[in-house]
C-alpha cells in the first residue's frame, strides 16, 4: 500500500522563479514566451518523480495583498504595488507583461493534466496552504521560497517545508531543527519572530531596534508576542531596560501585525480532489496545447512523471 503524502505547490513562487530562470528564448511556434509554462511543469515533474506525492494541490493567490491585510499594516507588500486602483478592485502587483500573458497558459496546462488549483477569496496562497496543511490528515511537504510558511512547520504533524530559495534544483528540507539552527526559535515561534524583526520582502516594519538576535533571545525567554509585551509593560518584570523602551514604543504595530503575519488554517475551502492524476485528466486537451504553445519535452516529463 501506498503512503500517502501531499504536495501543496506555492505557485505564483514557482512561476515567477521559473520566469526569471529559464531562458526567455524559450517560446511557442507563434513567438509567445514559454518560459514560466514549462519552467513550472519542469519543477513540477522534479518534484513529483523526487518525493512521490499521492496528492498535490497547486496554491492560488486569489487575493495576492488582501485588504484585511492591508487595513491593519497599510504598508503590507506596499512597494510591490504599481497601480492604486479606487473602489473594491484590488491594487496591480508589478508582473512582466510576458509572464501575465503566461499565466492563463499554466492554468489551462494545469487543468488538463487533473492537477488541483485551490484558491480562496480575499486570500493568499499562503492561507490555503496553513488550511490545507493543517486538514491534511498525511505527511505534507510544502513547496516554496517564501519563508513565512516556516510557521506551519511541525514535525510531529510531519509538516515540512522544501524551501527552494536556492533554486528548485538545490532545495532545502526544513523541519523543526533547520529553523532552531537557522534563527534560534522554533518552528512555533516563527511568525512572532518575522513579526518583531521584520520583513521587507512584506512591507512588515518590525520593532525598531529589534534584529533577528535580540527577537531571538526575546522569544526564548518570554515565549511568544502577547508574554513579550505583557513583560514590557510590566515594571517588576526582569526585562532590561534596551529591549523594554523598544517594545513599548512597538505596542501599536505588535497588537496588529500578529494577525497579519500569521497564516491562516481555518478557511472554508470545500471538497477538493487533491488526489494526482497518473494520467492526465484530458489528454486531447494536453496534445492541443502541445502542439499551440510548444510544451515539447517538458510535457513528455510531466506525464511520464505522473506514471511514476
Amino acid at each position: 500500500m501506498t503512503t500517502q503524502r501531499l504536495m501543496l505547490l506555492d505557485t505564483a513562487s514557482l512561476y515567477f522563479r521559473a520566469f526569471f530562470g529559464v531562458p526567455d528564448s524559450m517560446r511557442a511556434p507563434d513567438g509567445t514566451p514559454i518560459n514560466a509554462v514549462r519552467g513550472l511543469m519542469d519543477f513540477i515533474s522534479r518534484l513529483v518523480g523526487e518525493y512521490q506525492p499521492t496528492h498535490l494541490a497547486c496554491c492560488w493567490d486569489n487575493d495576492w495583498r488582501p485588504q484585511w491585510r492591508v487595513d491593519l499594516i497599510p504598508t503590507y507588500k506596499a512597494h510591490r504595488v504599481v497601480e492604486v486602483v479606487p473602489g473594491p478592485a484590488p491594487d496591480v502587483e508589478e508582473v512582466p507583461d510576458p509572464l501575465e500573458a503566461q499565466i492563463p497558459i499554466i492554468v489551462d496546462m494545469l487543468e488538463a493534466f487533473g492537477i488541483a488549483i485551490v484558491g480562496a477569496d480575499e486570500m493568499e496562497a499562503d492561507d490555503v496552504i496553513g488550511t490545507l496543511a493543517t486538514e491534511a490528515g498525511m505527511p505534507v511537504d510544502i513547496v516554496t521560497g517564501d519563508r513565512d510558511l516556516f510557521q506551519l512547520v511541525d514535525d510531529e504533524a510531519e509538516v515540512r517545508v522544501l524551501y527552494t530559495a536556492r533554486g528548485v534544483g538545490r532545495h532545502e528540507r526544513v523541519d523543526n531543527a533547520w529553523v532552531r539552527t537557522k534563527y534560534d526559535v522554533e518552528a512555533s515561534q516563527y511568525a512572532d519572530f518575522a513579526t518583531l524583526r521584520g520583513d521587507t520582502s512584506d512591507g512588515l516594519p518590525g520593532v525598531k531596534g529589534v534584529g533577528d538576535k535580540t527577537a531571538a533571545t526575546l522569544l526564548g525567554r518570554f515565549v511568544d508576542i502577547k508574554t513579550i509585551a505583557a513583560a514590557a509593560q510590566d515594571p517588576e518584570s526582569d526585562m532590561g531596560p534596551g529591549p523594554r523602551g523598544k517594545i513599548k514604543a512597538s505596542l501599536d504595530y505588535l497588537e496588529v501585525a500578529p494577525t497579519v503575519v500569521a497564516v491562516r488554517r481555518d478557511l472554508d475551502i470545500g471538497d477538493v480532489d487533491l488526489t494526482l492524476p497518473r494520467t492526465p485528466a484530458h489528454p486531447e486537451r494536453v496534445i492541443e496545447l502541445d502542439q499551440r504553445w510548444g510544451l515539447g519535452s517538458s510535457a513528455v516529463r510531466l506525464v511520464e512523471a505522473l506514471q511514476g
